[in-house]
């Protein structure tokens, strides 16, 4: 069926739910007003309905492949990419300086996510370039960002990050890869990497690999780590694509979904690179790529919900099956309580998770608009759930659509199955969600809970507001909000960090359905009580919302019953 982009979701959201107003009333953000947030919105929403849509199952279809040393792309894909390129969307937070819109990340998750849902293997090339745009911009020499970033921004150049190696996945700082000065400025970077994401592609003039590795005088583990940009062909004097460097694609995995994304065994044999940052600290700045990109992963996770829902609620609608409980029904399974539930789950927490994600973003624009240190916690705090809940979400959403289709979900001409499929991994890479859940538990919990208590202070203000207007919704998520306040103080209080690591998982989902009550009140009180998001709002907090006291009891259980049970015990 054909993407719809979610422009109701985010008129309500940008409104009421996570304004966008105090970001456009800052001097950095002042022409992201109202209108040219609309303006933005529509147009993006025709390039992912008109065009980026129509190649979702071509990439499924027609992998990326590997043909002597040149990777092939998808049908399509070359014309997709460079439709978004000249849109101006990679570099919609990108600075002006350097041919950037200049825009809120509020913004450019919103169009990511539209993206995502139209075409996702197509979407996450620009997604790795606006991460390589950042780690340049922050970390980046001026002679390397005037050479570089505009091409990235402009799509006739794209940008991948490696990390991982064979021996060397989630532990960084186990990493083999090795560089070399060499005399001139530059240095000879060597070793392999793995599931490097759009490594290579047949369309774009040249392919900026941001690499992981360790100088001579590296110290052992992540502290001794250098960041190099290393280009597919070394720029001439003119700042040309000129000579092909020392590196190739071995391979391209064979994976379980997202065929389009071609995802490359990269081997660097003495590679010209430049040194991105300062040597020793390419930690820091990958990082600063890689935050942003854990919101990205998250908002790919949503726009697959989103365009599972639609999938699902399209087919719902068209299949008669059964006679209809409901009088005067549909005469479709829609009709049916169980399909009706199901549809319900799936919009709603989408909704929930597109909140999330807006609420991360509008930190972010803040931290930089205000340099306010609360806006900037606020956002790392955010950003571990943002990424964590909206990949579950679309995994979730994305397995209940192929349940929605009944037999045809399982048979692939549906295109429900390839949700699931391409989804899946988003939960992983950018950091497992087991990961993301542990800084939750963790480093966010550093400041003793401070930015944790001033987010659940606004929740608990926001619904103490609503106790006469809308009692029946505003009481459920304050006690669920004070619930979630007092594990925080339970967890904090918990010294044995791995303690904490046994349920962190739960306790960030835990979190997430408290927030998801507060972002679903917002709505219903914008709207009304009997309105169509005031409708679906009472479903989660009368259905969903009550799963975070049995999620927040699991997060406080501590380790000793995951660590009585043994290998053995778990192999019998």
């Amino acid at each position: 069926m054909a993407y719809s982009a979610p422009l109701s979701d985010y008129d309500v959201i940008f409104r009421h739910v996570v304004p966008l107003a105090p970001v456009a009333a800052t001097e950095t953000f002042a022409e992201a007003s109202e209108d040219m947030a609309q303006a933005v919105l529509a147009e993006a929403a025709r390039l992912c309905e008109d065009k980026l849509s129509q190649y979702q199952r071509n990439g499924d279809l027609h992998p990326a492949v590997l043909e002597n040393g040149v990777v092939r792309t998808s049908p399509g894909f070359a014309e997709g990419h460079k439709a978004i390129g000249e849109g101006g969307w990679i570099g919609m937070s990108a600075s002006p300086e350097h041919g950037g819109m200049g825009l809120p990340m509020m913004l450019t998750t919103a169009v990511n996510d539209m993206m995502s849902g139209a075409c996702l293997s197509l979407q996450l090339a620009p997604l790795m370039s606006q991460g390589q745009i950042e780690a340049l911009e922050n970390h980046a020499s001026d002679a390397l960002k005037d050479l570089y970033i505009p091409k990235l921004i402009s799509g006739e150049w794209t940008g991948t990050m490696n990390l991982t190696e064979p021996q060397a996945g989630s532990d960084v700082g186990a990493l083999r890869s090795k560089a070399e000065p060499d005399g001139d400025g530059t240095y000879a970077v060597s070793g392999q990497k793995i599931f490097i994401s759009w490594g290579d592609n047949d369309f774009a003039e040249n392919v900026c690999h941001l690499v992981l590795a360790r100088l001579p005088d590296g110290k052992p583990g992540t502290k001794g780590i250098s960041l190099f940009l290393v280009p597919k062909f070394i720029p001439d004097d003119n700042g040309a694509p000129g000579k092909p460097n020392s590196l190739r694609v071995v391979s391209l995995e064979h994976k379980m979904g997202l065929h389009g994304s071609p995802t490359a065994v990269m081997e660097y044999d003495g590679a010209t690179g430049w040194l991105v940052g300062e040597a020793h600290d390419g930690m820091r700045a990958m990082f600063t790529m890689m935050n942003n990109a854990r919101l990205g992963v998250g908002v790919q996770g949503l726009g697959q919900a989103e365009a599972a829902t639609q999938t699902a609620l399209a087919y719902a609608l068209d299949r008669k099956q059964g006679r209809t409980p409901v009088a005067g029904g549909t005469g479709t399974i829609v009709d049916h309580a169980d399909v009706r539930r199901m549809l319900a789950e799936m919009r709603a927490d989408t909704f929930v998770a597109r909140a999330i994600a807006v609420a991360c973003a509008q930190a972010i624009d803040m931290g930089q608009a205000t340099g306010d240190p609360a806006w900037t916690a606020r956002a790392a705090l955010l950003t571990p759930i943002a990424k964590a809940f909206g990949t579950q979400t679309g995994m979730r959403v994305a397995e209940t659509g192929v349940q929605v289709h009944g037999g045809m979900g399982f048979i692939e001409e549906t295109g429900a199955a390839q949700f699931y499929r391409d989804v899946r991994v988003t939960a992983i890479y950018e950091g497992t969600n087991g990961i993301q859940a542990m800084d939750l538990v963790g480093r966010k919990m550093m400041d003793g809970g401070e930015a944790m208590n001033a987010l659940l202070d606004e929740v608990e203000a926001h619904a103490e507001g609503l106790r006469a207007t809308l009692p029946d919704l505003a009481e459920p998520v304050w006690q669920a909000s004070e619930t979630l306040r007092e594990t925080v103080e339970a967890l904090i209080g918990t010294s044995d960090l791995n303690e904490r690591f046994a349920g962190a998982v739960p306790f960030l989902m835990g979190f997430a359905r408290v927030l998801g009550g507060h972002f679903h009140l917002k709505a219903a009180e914008a709207d009304g009580a009997d309105s169509a998001r005031g409708r679906l709002a009472r479903f989660y907090i009368e259905r969903l919302l009550p799963e975070h006291a049995s999620l927040l009891e699991q997060s406080r259980a501590g380790a000793a019953a995951l660590y009585a049970l043994s290998p053995e015990d778990l192999a019998s």
